[in-house]
């Protein structure tokens, strides 16, 4: 399974010189998708926030998904949106960003939701949390079991996420998860050094 990709989530704080840091990680190695991700701040403010972000991730062909907010997601015209399971529908997500939008939904460790988003046209499903993770709060705990399972089964991508770090990741790729999502590991330190260590693991996984 050396197809795993890169998703890469933004920290809650996007402000300041965090775009120079986003910019070396995506230079640092190959990144499938920036997730914009911010709480307690207005519409407005999310835009401006935004901006630059999208801007990097559009010059390397990144693609950008804004996390819980269709409308906010219509307004930036970003290449997506990702739902919790409390955000709103896939199908009205379908009609307000259109046919090209990549849609994502989390899907913790459930297989009905997964099957329920992937037969509402979701473009992919989100597993997890696999570890423990500082990043948000986390009630549910997925088994890399569940990532096969999905394999098996369905032709739509899922997305594996929570605590995930280049020293742990390897049961994931193997499991068959299309794309890790990773924040934590790679902005509480260098983000260069944490893209690289990253496609290292996923090669010597698949390998």
């Amino acid at each position: 399974m050396s197809d795993c990709q890169l998703y890469l989530i933004s920290p809650l704080d996007v402000s300041g010189t965090f775009p120079d840091r986003l910019a070396r990680a995506l230079d640092a190695a190959p990144v499938a998708a920036f997730q914009f991700r911010v709480k307690d701040v207005d519409e407005h403010q999310a835009a401006r926030l935004a901006e630059p972000l999208q801007a990097l991730c559009a010059a390397r062909e990144v693609a950008f998904i804004v996390n819980d907010s269709i409308g906010l997601a219509k307004r930036l015209g970003a290449d997506g949106v990702h739902l919790g399971q409390s955000d709103g529908e896939v199908e009205d997500a379908r009609k307000r960003l259109g046919r090209e939008a990549q849609i994502g939904v989390t899907c913790h460790n459930s297989r009905h939701l997964a099957m329920e988003a992937g037969e509402a046209g979701a473009d992919y499903v989100a597993f997890g949390a696999f570890f423990p993770t500082a990043t948000k709060a986390t009630e549910y705990r997925a088994e890399p079991d569940l990532l096969t399972w999905w394999q098996d089964l369905m032709e739509i991508p899922c997305v594996a996420i929570g605590g995930i770090t280049p020293e742990n990741c390897a049961p994931l790729v193997r499991a068959g998860a299309d794309f890790l999502a990773v924040s934590g590991a790679v902005w509480n330190g260098d983000e260069a050094a944490a893209i690289k260590a990253f496609h290292a693991a996923i090669a010597g996984a698949a390998g």
